[in-house]
């Protein structure tokens, strides 16, 4: 059962909600940097939305791609690929006008000692993309590292919080957001800041973090007490439909779960489903600070969720005793320091 072309078919077929409202999208849409964790199946899931509401769009993904299995499935489902590195020079301009932009392309790990290419991709490479596609509608993805830690009991940051970034990386996410805030002031392009926290998709992402110190038999840390995630499925389907929520100047949305997951929970929740016990790293004073966002935003514009936490946890045990394939992609979000 639990297959690569299984888990694909769960993260890519649309909702009826998405369905409807990518019918009312008015042209293509480009995703820029789609070859990462999230955007191979964010492109496919536009692809079958379309296809389901029966119209006919392009779907463009755009990046160095060097992931043969995400190549695969997005020739498979007919998605149009543009291989290029869009850091060199003049080759924003090779691309086509769409009126529709998904902006995925960003660093995070190994910024630590080489701060200079993560400002470039997260802040230089923005402000270009902003000015190529000034005329359009943007999804910025974006990050909860933005904010400042919150106390564990205050629900997490909501929108109107003011950014307290800790950390290069955290700093230049927030320089990605001001250079196409710039753009929508400036010229009058409808943007909508995506600020995610976390996506899981099985073969990356916090659970499947806490899972692989369970199986390693090693102690299961709890710098941070808790997190919050949310299904790659529903992070794809929520960042399609805020095409239609890109305002000028832009709207902000933070994406994630509306639960506040207690890591030490998880962590026992998944040693039931995996046979384990997991050993759990407690802390002599307990933090009562970590990275939160509050989704309540998005789950008033969008519903919840449809994959539960519950269902998340016990996929994610069954995708690893089956050996899926993993992306050896840790999420490190159990850093407080920023340092990544």
């Amino acid at each position: 059962m639990w297959t690569e072309e299984y888990l694909d078919e769960l993260l890519t077929t649309p909702s009826a909600a998405l369905t409807e409202d990518m019918a009312k999208v008015e042209g293509d849409i480009i995703i820029l940097g789609a070859g990462g964790k999230m955007g191979p199946t964010l492109a496919a899931l536009a692809v079958n939305a379309c296809k389901k509401a029966g119209v006919n769009k392009r779907i463009i993904a755009v990046s160095r791609f060097g992931d043969p299995f995400a190549v695969a499935l997005l020739k498979k489902i007919g998605v149009e690929i543009i291989s290029m590195d869009m850091m060199e020079p003049g080759v924003l301009a090779q691309l086509p006008d769409v009126p529709n932009v998904i902006y995925m392309a960003g660093r995070k790990f190994g910024t630590d000692g080489q701060e200079h290419l993560t400002w470039a991709m997260n802040t230089w490479l923005p402000s270009l993309v902003a000015e190529r596609f000034r005329n359009s509608r943007i999804v910025v993805f974006s990050s909860g590292n933005v904010y400042p830690m919150m106390h564990i009991r205050d629900g997490g940051a909501d929108e109107t919080v003011a950014p307290g970034p800790i950390g290069e990386y955290g700093m230049s996410t927030l320089g990605r957001e001001r250079m196409f805030e710039y753009a929508s002031v400036t010229y009058g392009t409808p943007v909508c800041m995506y600020r995610l926290n976390y996506a899981v998709d099985l073969r990356y992402g916090v659970l499947n973090d806490i899972a692989q110190n369970i199986l390693a038999g090693n102690p299961v840390p709890i710098y941070s007490p808790v997190v919050n995630c949310i299904w790659q499925g529903d992070a794809n389907e929520v960042a399609l439909r805020c095409l239609h929520i890109c305002e000028s100047p832009a709207s902000f949305l933070n994406v994630t779960g509306p639960e506040t997951v207690s890591v030490k929970w998880a962590a026992i929740e998944l040693g039931k489903h995996l046979g384990i016990e997991p050993i759990i790293e407690e802390q002599d004073n307990v933090r009562e600070t970590a990275l939160l966002n509050n989704a309540a935003k998005m789950c008033k514009l969008f519903g919840y969720p449809t994959v539960s936490l519950s269902q998340m946890i016990e996929w994610q045990a069954l995708w690893l005793k089956a050996g899926g394939r993993l992306l050896n992609k840790p999420t490190h979000f159990e850093e407080r320091k920023g340092k990544f």
